[in-house]
């Protein structure tokens, strides 16, 4: 099968490294043709802290996704998130020459340009840049000012700050493992694409991917994203509670998270227990369900107060605002039993599990539209795109002139839907990062 012909997703996360192959049918599903898995070695908190383990991580999964799919992997699409990844907003207005002219990609891209000059802290660069609305000459609430007239251009973005040094070891790390990087997305953007319905996004909804390490926030309403958080919490906390709590191993912990987890202690009887085989010969140990939900209760709840702190932050209790699609729990701590209910009862919003399955094509194994691949799912959503993308590019590269220019505008124009994903009708803020970050680590050698 030729390179072009398929795509991968790369989702390096902090307990697991998933790798996807797939490709995009005749009904524009995807067909999942290999995933690998391993455990995640050297992510912390969604940061890499080990190059070495993390790059073994990564081979190894890319390895068992090429076993699986019988198929060698060239480039991938790979997630970034962690704790260093911060958003906010931002105003700028361009005023305009020539008013006489209407508005086009140019003066987008002047108005974009201007806020890659913002200040950022020190080790800091903007990643990426989501215009929300625009305003022309104090005419408010425009979506796509293209082919307007006006003198002031005005618009709302929403930035998306990180460490350039964490962004350049994930970089790394692919590169080391003999992999190209295809292109870089924020998680919890590729979630999203997997896991929300366009309806939901224009209704207004929050996105909680709770990860292992980390638990990301994504808010869209009206069809554009809003706000983005990570949270430095994730299922990993949780287990380490149930660790100290119960003086057992991490691995019994986490077997015990899994097996008899609950979020609502209200559950579980006082004589319900389970029983853990001792260290080395030492006595068993006897712990109630009662109290092994008392301790997860008391992280999770944490956890999305945090979340819900964000949603407050967004503006959610203006009616305006009003997140009318409530909230989308995925990742693989959406799967604790009972956390729906709970989510629900501390925000008051109505709330569902988010599966990646709805993008899938209906053969798909039923283990990958579990919630703890969504973020894989979404990045390799992602990683079609892209090749749909160059495909484009190069086909207009071979054309005439004339149809050149219409390829252009075709790839520049776009959906509303494409655009705020890409963050504006031109050449997407990630894909420059990448291609810097390309550059970079070619003269790192």
């Amino acid at each position: 099968m030729e390179q072009a012909k398929y795509s991968v997703g790369l989702d390096i996360g902090t307990t697991k490294i998933v790798a996807i192959i797939g490709r995009e049918n005749e009904y524009g599903k995807i067909e999942v043709l290999g995933v690998g898995k391993s455990k995640s070695l050297g992510v912390h908190r969604g940061v890499v802290n080990n190059i070495t383990q993390t790059i073994q991580s990564i081979q190894q999964a890319v390895a068992q996704a090429e076993a699986d799919a019988g198929l060698k992997i060239g480039s991938v699409v790979v997630g970034i998130a962690g704790q260093h990844i911060r958003s906010l907003q931002h105003s700028d207005y361009i005023t305009r020459q020539d008013s006489e002219k209407v508005i086009n990609h140019e003066d987008l891209d002047n108005l974009c340009n201007q806020v890659y000059k913002l200040v950022m802290l020190p080790g800091e660069e903007i990643i990426h840049v989501l215009p929300q609305e625009y305003k022309v000459d104090g005419q408010a609430e425009i979506k796509e000012p293209m082919g307007m007239y006006g003198g002031r251009l005005e618009a709302n973005f929403h930035v998306v700050v990180g460490q350039v040094s964490s962004i350049k070891n994930v970089g790394r790390c692919i590169k080391s493992s003999g992999l190209d990087l295809g292109g870089i997305t924020l998680e919890p953007l590729a979630s999203s694409d997997a896991v929300l319905s366009q309806e939901e996004k224009e209704a207004g909804v929050a996105l909680i991917d709770i990860g292992g390490g980390t638990t990301d926030l994504a808010i869209f309403k009206d069809g554009i994203i809003r706000h983005t958080a990570v949270i430095p919490f994730g299922g990993n906390v949780i287990t380490e509670d149930i660790k100290e709590g119960c003086s057992i191993i991490e691995k019994q912990a986490e077997l015990l998270k899994v097996r008899f987890g609950s979020a609502w202690p209200g559950e579980n009887k006082d004589n319900e227990i389970v029983s853990i085989p001792g260290l080395r010969g030492r006595e068993p140990k006897e712990i109630t369900l009662k109290n092994l939900s008392k301790i997860i209760h008391a992280r999770v709840v944490e956890i999305i107060e945090q979340a819900y702190v964000e949603i407050k932050n967004y503006g959610h209790e203006d009616q305006k605002k009003k997140l009318i699609g409530g909230i989308v729990l995925t990742g693989g701590g959406s799967q604790l039993k009972h956390l729906k209910q709970l989510v629900e009862y501390i925000t008051g919003m109505d709330t569902r599990i988010g599966y990646p399955n709805e993008h899938l094509a209906g053969d798909s194994d039923e283990d990958i539209a579990s919630p703890l691949y969504a973020t894989a799912v979404g990045l390799l959503m992602d990683a079609i795109r892209n090749e749909e993308k160059q495909q484009l590019q190069e086909e207009e590269a071979a054309a005439s002139p004339e149809a050149q220019l219409e390829t252009a505008d075709v790839l520049e124009g776009g959906t509303q839907e494409t655009q705020a994903h890409y963050g504006g009708p031109r050449k997407s803020i990630f894909e420059r990062w990448t291609d810097k970050l390309k550059d970079f680590l070619d003269n790192a050698e």
